[in-house]
């Protein structure tokens, strides 16, 4: 089984987790899940956390060929746009993200200029989809629930499962949000760990569970399945859709869901500047 290099980069703003994964056999890359830095109360984007991803691929003379998002994030902006100029590759995220843009595009009231039929990236995969990194192996598994698009990416040995899963002692991810739904996450859940028990899972967030003092990001299927607090051997689907739904009931929005959402669907790209040249973000009165 092909062994890929994982590089993690943390944002503790978000609390997510990007990767650079390279072949080992070549200086050929991918980056999953990158961060472009917002400060809301501002209003004002930065490339520091870009950046650093950057600097790390030009110094080890990588070359990147894909641009990943496992999903359209609700709690940080991808950096996709800025990655993509400044070291090419293709973006891709799952074919269902045409979902997310019609449910977000009226929510939004985006207007007919916005497409949503996903043009904006440039791949969109589905189940079973295959892609290569170098000589590396990608797999596409379709993992919904979290939102309708997400996707894990099987890579060698390791699998990028976005939100769908925490570390053990956190759980699972919420799925209340518009397109969500807790009895698919259980199935998606469960085609993850049909996956090799030694698989390496990487995470997109942490949110250090209590009791445990360090951030972390990667777990494995055996561990998952023994031990994650929501989803471990023995646990039913209708058990774990109670539980998912009275949770995520307690829940408050993540902080930056409002402007994540409308430039995540765009893959990464800001709302059009209006009349007088200024881009704005919306914030739908007592619509969420």
């Amino acid at each position: 089984m092909q062994r890929p290099i994982v590089t993690h980069f943390f944002d503790e703003m978000s609390n997510t987790f990007s990767y650079v994964v390279q072949d080992p056999d070549s200086n050929a890359c991918a980056i999953v899940d990158s961060v472009l830095d917002f400060d809301y109360a501002a209003g004002r984007t930065g490339v520091c956390s870009a950046d650093k991803i950057i600097g790390f691929i030009r110094e080890n003379d990588l070359v990147v060929e894909w641009i990943l998002e496992t999903h359209v994030h609700a709690d940080h902006l991808s950096a996709a746009p800025h990655l993509h100029q400044q070291l090419g590759g293709k973006t891709g995220i799952g074919a269902y993200i045409v979902e997310v843009q019609e449910i977000f595009g009226k929510a939004f009231n985006a207007g007919t200029d916005f497409a949503r039929d996903g043009s904006q990236f440039d791949a969109l995969f589905n189940e079973g989809d295959m892609f290569t990194i170098g000589s590396l192996q990608g797999l596409v598994l379709h993992t919904p629930g979290h939102t309708p698009a997400c996707l894990t990416y099987v890579i060698g040995e390791a699998a990028f499962v976005g939100d769908t899963l925490f570390m053990p002692d956190y759980g699972t991810a919420r799925c209340d949000f518009p397109g969500g739904d807790a009895r698919m996450l259980y199935r998606s859940i469960q085609k993850v760990l049909a996956l090799p028990e030694q698989t390496r899972l990487f995470l997109c967030h942490d949110y250090k569970a209590p009791g445990r003092d360090t951030y972390q990001h990667e777990t494995s299927v055996a561990e998952q399945r023994m031990t994650n607090v929501h989803v471990h051997e023995g646990i039913g689907e209708d058990e774990f859709v109670k539980m998912r739904s009275e949770r995520d009931a307690t829940l408050g929005m993540p902080k930056l869901i409002i402007p994540s959402v409308q430039v995540n669907m765009r893959a990464g790209e800001m709302p059009p500047a209006e009349d007088n040249g200024q881009v704005y973000l919306k914030i739908p009165i007592n619509r969420f």
